[in-house]
């Protein structure tokens, strides 16, 4: 992946801002399916994906999934970050 792509990454639990500190400006985040966190943004390439995955990984947050999405799956830009 060398040009920017829209992934989706799924976590388990409901995860705040404070835990999401990379995502909380350039992805959405919403809690809408009970027990899961849902970032929608764009990725920009492998190496900015690898930097995601890595904090994930350095906060113990369990990853679902992270795929590359359409445009017309991402969420609404109102939907705000829990800022727990």
């Amino acid at each position: 992946m060398s040009t920017p792509c829209v992934h989706e990454i799924v976590l388990r639990g409901r995860l705040g801002h404070r835990l999401l500190g990379p995502f909380a400006d350039d992805f959405v985040v919403d809690h809408d399916r009970p027990g899961t966190t849902r970032l929608v943004g764009t990725v920009r390439d492998s190496s900015h994906l690898h930097g995601l995955v890595a904090h994930l990984a350095s906060i113990n947050a369990e990853l679902i999934s992270v795929i590359p999405v359409d445009h017309d799956t991402r969420v609404d830009h109102d939907t705000t970050v829990d800022p727990t």
